[in-house]
Formats: structure tokens, C-alpha cells, sequence
């Protein structure tokens, strides 16, 4: 499995942008869709996250909406605690925008968070290359109080490494 991770814009921009690739050797396009087109089982693959579940619409459907919770950012430790110490649990509720089966493709933006996401949009997309395919995850989204430009980078991509270990996994249990 190998990584790319491109920055985009810089801190002082309107938006932060940036796209996170995990490459996998061996596993088809095909093999790996299906595990990202579960557009309400995200928890099973994101890292810490514990939450994952259908509040609007239909699933797989543009405009379903899933709630996504427990998952830790890389700035948790500096601000995300109440006053008592007691750990405010991180949450997110993610719009379906597109979804294409054919083009292995889907976007989606965060509506609501606790988080600090304004303008969130997101794109993910299974690419073939040769011995595999790879996952493409491009993101924007304004500049979020409390990150840097690199905290997004590195939460994004160290998740979608994860991610696509954790599938390279399940697709092993399988044969």
C-alpha cells in the first residue's frame, strides 16, 4: 500500500484544499467500491470511528444524510474538552451530493458538526492502476478554528490509510 498526499491551498486563503491516495496492489476497482459506496457504514473502515448510521433518506440515495461520531481529530487534546475534563464526543452529519456506481465515484459535504467544518466538500473516487487501484480522497473546506492546514492533511490521509489497510483485510477474510 503506498500514500500521496497533495496540499492545496494555503492557510491564508479562503478555503483549505487538499486530495489523500492510498494505492492498494492486488485488490480490483471492483473489489474495493462496494466498501465505499456503503455510504452508512463509514465505521467500519475510518479509525476511532465509533458511530456510523443513517439519519435522512435513503441510503445510497443523493441526499441521504449519515451521522458520524466518535472519531478523534489531531487537535482534541487542545480544545474539544469542557471545563470538568469530561471528553466532548466529536460528531459530524454528512450529505450525499452524487454517487456514480459506473465511475466508482461519490461527494458528499458536512451539514452539521461539532467539529468546526464550514463548507466541507468532499470527493472519493476508485482509480485502476496497474496491479490494483487506488482511493482518491479530495477535500475543501474552510479554514477550521484551532487546526493547521497540516492537521487536516494528516487526519484525511493517516484515516484513509487505515481505511484502505482495513479493506485490504476484509477482502483477504473473504478468499
Amino acid at each position: 500500500m503506498a500514500a500521496c498526499l497533495e496540499k492545496g491551498a494555503e492557510e491564508q486563503t479562503l478555503k483549505w484544499e487538499g486530495k489523500a491516495c492510498a494505492q492498494l496492489l492486488g485488490p480490483k476497482p471492483e473489489q474495493i467500491w462496494p466498501f465505499l459506496e456503503d455510504f452508512f457504514g463509514l465505521s467500519k473502515w475510518f479509525p476511532t470511528l465509533t458511530t456510523c448510521k443513517g439519519v435522512e433518506g435513503v441510503e445510497g440515495q443523493p441526499g441521504c444524510v449519515r451521522y458520524c461520531a466518535g472519531f478523534r481529530t489531531p487537535v482534541d487534546d487542545n480544545y474539544y474538552f469542557r471545563v470538568d475534563k469530561e471528553r466532548t464526543m466529536n460528531w459530524t452529519k454528512q450529505k450525499l451530493l452524487s454517487i456514480d456506481p459506473l465511475e466508482m465515484t461519490l461527494s458528499y459535504s458536512i451539514v452539521d458538526s461539532n467539529v468546526g467544518f464550514n463548507s466541507y466538500l468532499s470527493r472519493v473516487r476508485v482509480v485502476p492502476i496497474e496491479d490494483g487501484c487506488s482511493i482518491e480522497w479530495e477535500y475543501e473546506v474552510e479554514p477550521v478554528k484551532g487546526w493547521r492546514l497540516e492537521d487536516l492533511h494528516g487526519f484525511i490521509g493517516s484515516g484513509l490509510q487505515i481505511m484502505a489497510k482495513r479493506m485490504e483485510e476484509a477482502l483477504a477474510q473473504t478468499n
